[in-house]
């Protein structure tokens, strides 16, 4: 008896991602239905072409990108998806634009899990909800085993910036108020803390969120006296206000003992040896202010959950322009600079 040769039916299913995941066929097909669509539908992304036709209002557009490589993808506090999601909100945000529409390119590595890989796109999702923007165009890439560590995501946002507001690095002006929105270092430590199986008698987690509500009504009330806003990520609050102070050449002096830093957070830079100045916020501004308006903007973040902490903790002076100098808890001042080097590297 002859038996006729036949092909064996494709394998559709998979609970791990597979190289032909990424090859533009069948399977590609399968994962983009399984586990894109279902969480990030929207009347742009739905169409599946290989760009979005947006339809943008009046006013100066802002356009930021960023990738992210966080190690480990879930930590205390959030993962890699929403990360990214807030990471590119908050940096159209405090340019003064209102974010609207994002992408997201993923390389995947072989072998994730695609249950891990729907609870980051999920979480991408909610967190692009909360955030009032959408995900209107992207790209998968699959790479081999060890080629990457489980997942990288680019993204890329574009927000309008509103009449009348312009926030720069280079504002800054002599007698301006510092203001920092809450206590410092808690990201860096989660991601830190996690990595290296440290543990303390209460978990340390990431202040990962998205600022562009709290932001937004800073504008309403006062757009023309806030001159600058950054968020403090990689480098902390010491590289964020070094760039203020040498973009703007003015000085920026700073009180220790009015920055705020949780407890748990202190013990464990303490630990490492690094300056909680030095380390990764993801939901965190530091403002700056005409002086006259400080008490009024530190009441309105204040009055968000994300700003219940905020104080502001210096000033812009004519001194020693281009340096940021703080004054101890024991009276003494001392210079803060620029990290050396990456003392927590792939934190975001």
């Amino acid at each position: 008896m002859t038996i006729a040769p036949t092909c064996p039916t494709p394998i559709m299913q998979h609970e791990t991602v597979q190289m032909a995941h990424g090859a533009g066929g069948r399977l590609s097909q399968v994962l983009m239905q399984r586990v894109f669509m279902p969480h990030l539908s929207n009347a742009f992304l739905d169409l599946l072409d290989d760009q979005a036709k947006l339809d943008l209002p009046s006013g100066r557009t802002a356009f930021t990108t960023d990738t992210y490589v966080v190690s480990p993808v879930f930590f205390p506090g959030g993962n890699i998806g929403e990360l990214a999601v807030n990471g590119t909100v908050n940096d159209l945000a405090v340019g003064g634009a209102r974010p609207l529409y994002l992408s997201a390119g993923f390389v995947l590595e072989e072998g994730l899990l695609l249950a891990e890989l729907e609870t980051i796109v999920r979480s991408m999702a909610e967190a692009a909800r909360r955030a009032g923007v959408m995900i209107v165009t992207g790209d998968t890439k699959v790479v081999g085993k060890g080629q990457c560590d489980k997942i990288f995501i680019n993204t890329s946002g574009i927000g309008v910036i509103r009449e009348g507001v312009n926030l720069s690095c280079r504002n800054l002006k002599a007698g301006d108020s510092i203001i920092l929105s809450g206590t410092v270092g808690d990201h860096g430590m989660a991601i830190m803390t996690s990595r290296e199986g440290l543990s303390f008698q209460s978990r340390i987690t990431s202040d990962c969120a998205a600022l562009n509500g709290m932001i937004a009504s800073m504008l309403d009330e006062q757009p023309c006296a806030i001159h600058a806003m950054r968020d403090p990520t990689r480098g902390g609050v010491a590289a964020t206000l070094n760039e203020l102070a040498s973009s703007s050449s003015v000085g920026i002096e700073i009180t220790e003992k009015t920055i705020p830093v949780k407890p748990d957070v202190r013990g464990a830079c303490e630990l490492l040896g690094i300056d909680p100045l030095h380390v990764a916020n993801e939901g965190k501004l530091v403002v700056a202010v005409a002086a006259d308006n400080a008490r009024e903007a530190l009441d309105l973040i204040r009055s968000f959950d994300l700003g219940r902490d905020a104080v502001i903790i210096g000033s812009v002076v004519d001194d020693h322009p281009g340096m940021v100098v703080m004054r101890t808890l024991y009276g003494s001042r001392r210079i803060i600079d620029l990290p050396l080097g990456e003392q927590l590297p792939r934190i975001c």
